[in-house]
């Protein structure tokens, strides 16, 4: 089996390149496959991993231009491997994660010090159970196309987690947490749902950022865009006519 896998390199000059690698593998996971590479062919090959049961997230990186999780993905013939995207690389298929984490601060994704003194329901807890099951492999951010447009958008990574804890009864401070998410947030998502398709969780962030967008709209906040192009998002610029 025949799979190229984009590294760094340093001959005649660091650039990236991509390496062809042929493994005696069948029916491997891609971590199988890198392991094999890296004890018994190369072992200057460099990834990241952890769990090696999908738990962890730590595995995360690109195959033919989607998101997987090397432990559980079944590499197959002419596959093309390559580190996550939006993320800086350390080296080869290692990323630093570490601005995409640093938005969930900037986003205010945890529940309020200030709590209401509500019990939740077992209805109330499954209103964000999936949520909960993220496990950080950072899919959903490299997936996300607004990043090629704008660095400082928040993210589905971290809208998601918004909305956790937004939609949670004992929440009281909706109305700081909405406010910090209406500028590269909510509204600058395309809602092209990618981050949907890659997640390994099924977590669908398209739907957590559409009803962000709702619960902003009942809190008083509009689309930026809609009201600069249409004038008191109407089409009028709000000045008598007669």
């Amino acid at each position: 089996m025949k799979v190229q896998i984009k590294r760094y390199v340093s001959e005649p000059e660091v650039k990236e390149a991509l390496l062809e690698y042929e493994v005696a593998l069948q029916n491997a996971t891609l971590l199988e496959l890198l392991q094999e590479i890296k004890t018994k062919q190369d072992a200057s090959l460099s990834f990241s991993s952890g769990c090696r049961s999908s738990v962890c997230g730590s595995c995360s990186m690109r195959v033919n231009g989607k998101e997987v999780l090397a432990c559980s993905y079944k590499v197959q013939e002419g596959d093309i491997i390559e580190p996550l995207k939006n993320v800086p690389v350390l080296r080869d298929l290692i990323v630093d994660m570490n601005k995409s984490y640093a938005f969930n601060a900037k986003a205010k994704a945890w529940l309020s010090s200030l709590t209401q003194n509500a019990a939740l329901s077992p209805e109330d807890e499954k209103i964000n159970e999936v949520q909960s099951d993220c496990i950080l492999c950072g899919s959903c951010y490299s997936a996300c196309p607004v990043y090629s447009v704008n660095e400082e958008f928040l993210g589905p990574f971290a809208l998601t987690r918004v909305w956790k804890y937004v939609g949670d009864k004992r929440e009281s401070d909706n109305v700081s947490k909405l406010d910090v998410i209406q500028t590269n947030g909510v509204w600058d998502c395309t809602l092209c749902n990618e981050c949907t398709i890659v997640c390994p969780q099924n977590i669908s962030s398209k739907s957590d950022i559409e009803k962000l967008r709702s619960k902003s709209v009942m809190a008083g906040y509009k689309d930026p865009s809609f009201a600069n192009n249409f004038g008191g998002g109407f089409g009028f610029d709000g000045s008598p006519s007669f």
